[in-house]
């Protein structure tokens, strides 16, 4: 090695650093060499010494190799820490954006597994033998479910929404209600999605009235409309001085101008919430029978299956959208398409109560009561003081917004320190534990647990509070 190398520029003495496989063999880092492989790991021993070289040369003494492998195992632990892994839901938000929305439930997971492990027949007539239509089952199953001619699955709902307008609309106008320019998560605009469609955008009305004079008046102005494209605002509520068109009048509308009425139903409820006490989520099936010639929405959120898009309607128009060449890049995976088959399968036979998200929305108060005070007696035997409480918890993802789900859920009492280093711990744990953190308490709600949860919570709490 040169001088220059040994002393390195500026005269600082380098030959104290460590060599990279002194670093590699210390005992500190086998687990993470096991988890990450010896080619990662010895990407991030060379980060860390090139960062050791670069203190050393301004002044620093030289590391050594035990201080070297602690910095690689805090490097290793972020890497880590990025994957996706499995948390409990404890904070009463079913559909959590954050935590992948829908769960997924045991019975999807067997067929994942089935189809995870080997090949798959998603594309083969096995009758005959011959090429068959992709996501049969599927779409077969979603016009069962929603009264609709056709349908097509894609891979998300504003997928569905871009496929949809740039089939059936691009390059001619399309009328949408000021009141309905709305933003999702992620930033994601309804006229952002129009323009990258090709369609072109015709406002009406105002932000919070737009009636069917409003809509007759844009028509009559650009002749060329293709569509009136209908957005429930799903992840916000309008009250007060608003006025919406009825959807059958916009129906009726649009049949007399003879364009097409487009909806972005966001959510896609397959059963009548109104029964579980839950308002303002139109079903599927609801739109169809209004009057909707094509509509959109989401798999992933108040159907409960895993992400996807699915664009229900006419059969002449989902076949429009089912040619054109986007439709190709949007397609449903592999897996996701066998985790959607299973959970619509749920809904053909009647057994919602195998799918998370229904369970969980259609759990009875009393119930939810009995596993509350069941986890606080858990705890208390345990030795962690507790109370069970009422609580309010919701549906979300973009559904029932500010309709408050009833609850109950348990509660930790602790200083302003100790709630930090407590939920901290939680999130530490195997398998982490979200809860909520409110008014000087720790909550875990339990309507957003899922089966065989109660204990792995219970131990989580009480390792966190015992520390």
């Amino acid at each position: 090695m040169g001088e220059e190398e040994t002393r390195g520029t500026g005269g600082a003495d380098l030959r104290g650093i460590p060599r990279v496989d002194r670093v590699l063999a210390n005992p500190s880092l086998t687990q993470a060499k096991q988890r990450l492989g010896v080619a990662v790991l010895t990407r991030l021993v060379r980060r860390a010494l090139d960062e050791a070289r670069d203190a050393v040369r301004g002044g620093a003494p030289c590391p050594s190799v035990e201080e070297v492998a602690l910095r690689v195992s805090a490097h290793a632990e972020r890497t880590l820490g990025t994957r996706a892994r499995r948390v409990i839901n404890a904070t009463g938000v079913v559909l959590h954006t954050n935590l992948g929305r829908a769960p997924l439930g045991a019975r999807v997971a067997e067929a994942l597994a089935r189809s995870a492990a080997g090949y798959t027949s998603i594309e083969i007539d096995l009758a005959t033998g011959r090429r068959g239509r992709r996501g049969a089952f599927a779409e077969d199953a979603l016009c069962e479910l929603s009264g609709a001619e056709a349908s097509l699955v894609v891979n998300n709902n504003a997928a569905a929404v871009l496929l949809m307008l740039g089939a059936l609309a691009a390059g001619r106008p399309v009328v949408v209600s000021r009141g309905e320019l709305v933003e999702i998560g992620g930033g994601f605009r309804v006229p952002e999605v129009m323009a990258r469609s090709g369609a072109r955008l015709v406002e009406v009305g105002t932000t919070n009235k737009t009636r069917i004079a409003d809509y007759a008046r844009a028509l009559d102005a650009a002749p060329d409309a293709a569509a009136i494209l209908r957005v429930h605002q799903g992840n916000f509520r309008q009250v007060g001085f608003v006025e919406r068109p009825e959807h059958r009048a916009l129906a009726a509308l649009a049949r007399e101008r003879k364009v097409l009425l487009l909806e972005d139903l966001g959510g896609g409820a397959i059963v009548d919430l109104e029964s579980l006490g839950l308002s303002g989520e139109p079903s599927v099936r609801s739109s169809v029978e209004a009057g909707s010639d094509v509509v959109c929405f989401s798999t992933d959120k108040v159907l409960g299956g895993p992400q996807g898009g699915a664009i229900v309607g006419r059969a002449d128009l989902v076949a429009a959208c089912r040619k054109d060449p986007l439709a190709r890049a949007l397609r449903l995976g592999r897996l996701p398409l066998v985790a959607l088959e299973a959970t619509l399968a749920a809904y053909l036979e009647g057994d919602l109560d195998v799918i998370p998200t229904m369970a969980a929305l259609r759990a009875p108060l009393s119930a939810v009561r009995a596993r509350a005070e069941r986890i606080q007696g858990e705890l208390a035997r345990e030795g962690v003081t507790s109370s069970v409480v009422e609580l309010g918890g919701a549906v979300g993802g973009g559904a029932c917004a500010e309709e408050p789900l009833p609850s109950f859920g348990v509660a930790l009492d602790a200083a302003g320190g100790e709630i930090a280093t407590i939920a901290e711990r939680l999130r530490a744990g195997d398998p982490p534990v979200l809860p909520r953190v409110q008014e000087g308490r720790i909550l875990f709600d339990v309507r957003t647990l899922l089966d065989g949860e109660d204990a792995p919570l219970t131990a989580a709490i009480v390792s966190a509070v015992k520390g």
